[in-house]
């Protein structure tokens, strides 16, 4: 049951991983009524929230160009996630940043005390 509850859990990291990046690609389409700023915002916020991810964070590090481990990888992570909720907010989802931001604190609070990190 607990491995269950571990492959659940790094499945939601997963989709929080993908929620980061629809959420800076919704605030970049609500940014301006210019469809110039609205492409360039939509397409391009997501675009250096994943160069970020690969270079720093991806695949727990593993993947990554140049690995954060320890205190820079929870850096990485809370702007990461808070760069997604911060999106949300700033898109007008209020409730749906909290919401966003409450499962990424649950999921890190897990993964630490299940040695997923």
């Amino acid at each position: 049951m607990l491995q269950l509850a571990k492959h659940a859990n790094a499945a939601l990291m997963f989709f929080l991983e993908l929620g980061v990046l629809a959420s800076v690609g919704y605030w970049g389409f609500t940014l301006s009524p210019n469809w110039g700023i609205k492409l360039l915002a939509g397409l391009g916020g997501p675009a250096l929230f994943i160069a970020a991810w690969a270079l720093f964070g991806a695949g727990g590090g593993a993947n990554a160009t140049f690995p954060l481990t320890g205190l820079a990888r929870a850096v990485l992570e809370i702007l990461w996630f808070g760069g997604g909720a911060l999106a949300l907010y700033a898109s007008g989802l209020a409730a749906s940043s909290a919401v966003f931001f409450a499962l990424f604190v649950i999921n890190a609070v897990l993964r630490i005390i299940w040695k997923q990190v």
